[in-house]
């Protein structure tokens, strides 16, 4: 009988090469290198990641493990609640070889966020064969990495319907989350600690489609009812995005397009209106794409001078990059290089943080249900850069499918590298709930049945899951 050697982080002994500095060496589903190169440790962050950090000899996490029948493994996640409940949720997962697609790139306009207070206490790892009795692995989550990130929260998505990836925008597709949005956003406060919320609009909804316009009176108080109640709810952070694509219609904005005084006009609008709230965020663009990087940059620089004179001083800004501000690509095309240069008025970068997105299907295009990666090196180069630099990104946009067992457990690695980072990463909002629909593909919408709310299973086990932060 085939057999496979199931670990909660890292087994000793194995036979695979050496990771190299800074890789993941261990965790939950994790199947790569468990030692080290010479001056790195394999040192337990979580029971989801493990990783070499500089200092002692090359080695593993020595922790038990089991040999089971592959055919039967199933991998038990307690996670237990920091709210005033304190409720417990248990969810089953099958450990299973990722699925891999195939589809070309089709990007659907939306938005994530999700924030959580929900404290991971406990991860039991239940092994279990037909043929013998079950095995147990446990770890302990007072053995992880006391590195927790600040933000965790949802998307929620509705003003932004209607929108393509080329910046054109049907203001008749918008879809006005209202009460359903704001409920939705005080169940996952309440009930899952979450505390940061993605609120995308499209440019044209809010002028009425008058490019350079001002804001539209109508628009601009739908749009601040689901602000007001993302505030009211309890959130830490309410992430206003203008979900374009670095376009109006079709057109660039500073390359051949709307102007950058078109554009800072926009903003100066939105900051003047939010300048007293600290706890309103300012999410620069969606998902540039095909633009000139060094061009863009000053695009940007152009919107956060608007900000900061409107009188919004201190709030913090996103700033999104290239190649629908990928946070795999963005060292490497230059996103990093051109962005690192936006400055305040007073010459410092305070609370300029970069705005990344990453999804983890086989084209990284937030498409397909089934995950194909974790993004753990591209999250761990990418983090390594931002302290070098002295900077801070957030990352804005993740996701898989709902009960995808590969997603259950890629996710959830994900986040999990993002909190042994938390010195540089503020956090993340997954995509997406607001007005999509439960059968979506990505969708992170709860259901409301009397006054029961039931999540989506990724929220609970990743997004809500994997947030923890002491009260």
């Amino acid at each position: 009988m085939k057999t496979t050697l199931f670990t909660i982080t890292a087994a000793a002994g194995s036979a695979l090469a050496q990771q190299s500095a800074y890789g993941q060496c261990g965790g939950i589903g994790w199947t790569g290198a468990t030692t080290c190169v010479s001056g790195y440790t394999c040192t337990v962050s979580n029971s989801y990641y493990s990783q070499c950090i500089q200092g002692g000899s090359s080695t593993s996490a020595a922790v038990p493990s089991s040999t089971v029948a592959k055919s039967t493994v199933i991998s038990t996640i307690t996670i237990k609640s920091s709210s005033t409940a304190a409720a417990t949720s248990t969810k089953a997962v099958v450990t299973s070889t990722k699925a891999v697609v195939t589809s070309t790139k089709a990007v659907v306009s939306t938005s994530k966020a999700a924030t959580s207070t929900a404290v991971v206490a406990s991860v039991v790892s239940t092994v279990a064969t037909t043929a013998k009795v079950a095995t147990t692995v446990a770890s302990s989550a007072s053995s992880a990495s006391t590195g927790l990130v600040s933000y965790a929260g949802v998307n929620i998505a509705g003003f932004d319907f209607g929108c393509g990836t080329d910046g054109t925008c049907s203001t008749a597709s918008t879809d006005n989350p209202g009460t359903a949005g704001i409920a939705q956003m005080k169940h996952f406060v309440t009930d899952d600690g979450l505390n940061a919320f993605r609120l995308p609009v499209s440019w044209q909804y809010l002028v009425n489609n008058v490019l350079g316009g001002t804001l539209d009176t109508t628009a601009i108080a739908a749009y601040d009812t689901l602000v007001q109640g993302c505030l009211s709810a309890g959130a830490a952070m309410c992430i206003i995005d203008i979900h374009n694509y670095a376009r109006w219609n079709g057109a660039i904005i500073g390359q051949g397009g709307p102007t950058n005084a078109q554009f800072a006009s926009l903003w100066s609008q939105i900051a003047t209106k939010y300048a007293s709230n600290s706890k309103v965020t300012f999410g620069i663009m969606n998902e540039p794409h095909d633009v000139d990087i060094t061009e863009w940059a000053a695009t940007v620089q152009a919107a956060v001078t608007a900000i900061r004179q409107a009188g919004a001083t201190t709030q913090k800004i996103l700033l999104p990059g290239n190649d629908y501000t990928s946070g795999a690509q963005f060292i490497s095309n230059g996103s990093g290089a051109a962005l690192i240069t936006v400055v305040n008025l007073d010459g410092s970068t305070t609370n300029l943080i970069f705005d990344v997105h990453q999804y983890l299907d086989s084209d990284n295009s937030g498409t397909n249900a089934a995950c194909a990666t974790n993004n753990v090196a591209s999250f761990t180069t990418l983090g390594q850069w931002l302290r070098t630099n002295s900077r801070k990104a957030m990352l804005t946009e993740t996701g898989g499918g709902a009960t995808d067992s590969t997603c259950l457990t890629d996710v959830c690695q994900e986040l999990a590298l993002l909190n042994t980072y938390s010195d540089v990463f503020l956090g993340w909002t997954g995509w997406a709930a607001g007005m999509f629909a439960t059968s979506y593909v990505l969708s992170e919408t709860p259901t409301l049945s009397g006054t029961t709310w039931t999540d989506q299973e990724l929220v609970t086990q990743c997004i809500a899951g994997m947030f923890k932060k002491s009260s």
